[in-house]
């Protein structure tokens, strides 16, 4: 009877939040044009008009038209493809940098919150690493393990830790002094048990927010590291690697930086204002 009550009652909490968010129209706007985009990676072979690395000498450097929609390259490369297919590389270093950062910098803030000499050693190297500026980092990582995608990805990952583990270190310490905590202590519950039972469930929702909000900064830096060389690299069609190169003919043929630099402005401002909305949902002030 207990489970099922406790059932229920995560139903009924996890509803509350949906019809907070849905209320919420700049989120709801920000999820659909991210379902959008996710859509458009996803189905990128079969919606794009033309092959995003085929090379047309005689098509090179056209305006936008009918037949190029968004102008050709100075390859002849229709950009229109290059940009959709340019959007599964964005999503997927934004997401899987976050995540790995969310799970990695969970467990040492979990670890850092509750044992006090873990702390000290956790938060010392965390101060160091966010003493550096965090593009330096990225840049030192992406020479010393190598300019490709993978390198890319993990040294985002691994300067964005420190961020989900000061959150979560907080968040832990202020929960660990509920006195639900002290009496699952004196009723014999293991450490673990405590952590996956009381702390990880009730600190979720600034977890959630702030992996929301950290995709931007990954696709942001992502980029940024692609533009100048040091992320993914060229024929590869990733939004960086586009501005970069069309920032060559940003006078004559301005839609060859400026098409891929508003993708990039439009899914940032999309999932900031998902984020926005995630946290006014999770809010536990909001609820009744």
């Amino acid at each position: 009877m207990l489970l099922k009550k406790n059932k229920k009652r995560k139903d009924s909490q996890g509803r509350q939040i949906w019809h907070r968010l849905l209320k919420n129209k700049l989120a709801v706007g920000g999820l659909i044009i991210m379902a959008f985009v996710i859509l458009v990676a996803i189905f990128a072979p079969y919606i794009t008009p033309y092959d995003y690395a085929e090379q047309n000498y005689d098509e090179m450097l056209q305006s936008p038209s009918l037949k190029h929609l968004l102008g050709t390259d100075n390859f002849g490369r229709d950009l229109m493809s290059r940009i959709i297919y340019g959007a599964r590389y964005t999503l997927i270093v934004g997401f899987t940098c976050s995540t790995i950062a969310a799970v990695v910098g969970t467990i040492f803030g979990v670890l850092a919150g509750r044992n006090k000499t873990v702390d000290i050693l956790l938060m010392r190297l965390v101060d160091v690493m966010m003493g550096i500026p965090s593009f330096t980092l990225n840049i030192c990582l992406v020479i010393t393990l190598g300019k490709n995608m993978s390198s890319l990805i993990w040294a985002l990952s691994i300067t964005q830790i420190p961020v989900f583990a000061r959150v979560v270190r907080v968040q832990t310490m202020s929960v660990s002094n509920n006195e639900y905590i002290e009496a699952a202590v004196s009723l014999g519950a293991s450490k673990t048990r405590i952590v996956m039972t009381h702390i990880i469930p009730n600190i979720l929702a600034p977890i959630i927010v702030q992996y929301t909000f950290q995709i931007v900064s990954t696709v942001m830096a992502g980029a940024s590291l692609s533009f100048i060389g040091m992320g993914i690299q060229p024929p590869e069609p990733e939004w960086g690697v586009l501005i970069s190169a069309g920032r060559t003919y940003l006078r004559s043929n301005w839609y060859l930086a400026i098409m891929p630099g508003i993708a990039l402005i439009i899914i940032t401002y999309a999932l900031n204002l998902l984020g926005d909305g995630l946290r006014d949902a999770l809010d536990p002030r909001l609820k009744q």
